[in-house]
């Protein structure tokens, strides 16, 4: 049986975890009062522990009223998980592009947005290159579109709203139009972008979940002259990436 101390202890982490989620992707920081709406916790058990944060420099302030955010300790770690997650997705990447010849895309989900960690270029002499580090909405981009799909409706109006700019002449710029796009995705898991975020690019995309549960997509941007007699390789070969790189994981956690 565990003593009453130990599962106070962990109880603690627990609460420290739920507080350093809620204030993932806020670059201006919450408040402790808003940190403990989040949380459902009282204010000033949010204090003692943000404070305990502190001196870790999990967290640090973020204005001279209060606001706190993520800080510089926690930033290095995530670094760290980051860059050996992409050097053990990258031999898949690279033999994806190599099988297709075509240009392929790593990003890691920020709140509304997909960003770019890794990208191995394709070898036709056109292709599409998009610079890592570079973010893209959700709505309007294959690999955002397969994320999407892994949340239900609700979750989805709440991330990105009902309405979005109209990045071409074919984007979905409404929510139900979006939805219902989203449920093809979900069954047929593959999501697909048809010139929504730029004219001339078509692109297919798989999302997934890396070693620690954080939402990765990969995706194979395309130039619209070869998508249509492409697109059905693309979505095979892309499909069975995503279940190598999962068997990958699941044998190295064993």
């Amino acid at each position: 049986m565990r003593a009453p101390s130990d599962k106070n202890q962990v109880q603690v982490i627990a609460r420290a975890a739920h507080i350093l989620r809620a204030l993932e992707g806020e670059d201006a920081g919450l408040s402790l009062g808003q940190i403990a709406a989040r949380v459902g916790l009282a204010r000033s058990t949010v204090q003692r522990i943000v404070a305990s944060l502190e001196t870790e420099k999990l967290l640090i302030a973020a204005s001279p009223n209060g606001r706190v955010r993520l800080g510089p300790a926690i930033l290095r770690l995530a670094s760290s998980v980051t860059g050996d997650f992409v050097a053990r997705a990258r031999p898949h990447l690279m033999r994806l592009s190599e099988e297709l010849c075509e240009t392929v895309d790593l990003a890691t989900v920020r709140r509304d947005h997909l960003m770019f960690i890794d990208q191995v270029i394709g070898s036709h002499r056109l292709r599409t290159v998009s610079a890592v580090g570079e973010t893209f909405p959700l709505y309007c981009t294959a690999n955002g579109k397969a994320y999407l799909s892994s949340l239900d409706e609700l979750e989805v109006e709440q991330l990105i709203g009902k309405s979005y700019e109209a990045r071409t002449p074919n984007t979905l710029t409404k929510l139900p139009a979006l939805l219902a796009e989203l449920r093809t995705v979900r069954k047929n898991g593959i999501a697909y972008d048809r010139e929504e975020h730029t004219l001339g690019i078509c692109a297919v995309g798989v999302a997934l979940h890396d070693p620690l549960g954080n939402a990765v997509a990969i995706s194979v941007p395309v130039p619209s002259q070869r998508f249509r007699e492409q697109q059905r390789l693309i979505a095979e070969r892309l499909l069975a990436t995503k279940h190598a790189m999962q068997a990958d994981w699941s044998a190295a956690a064993a």
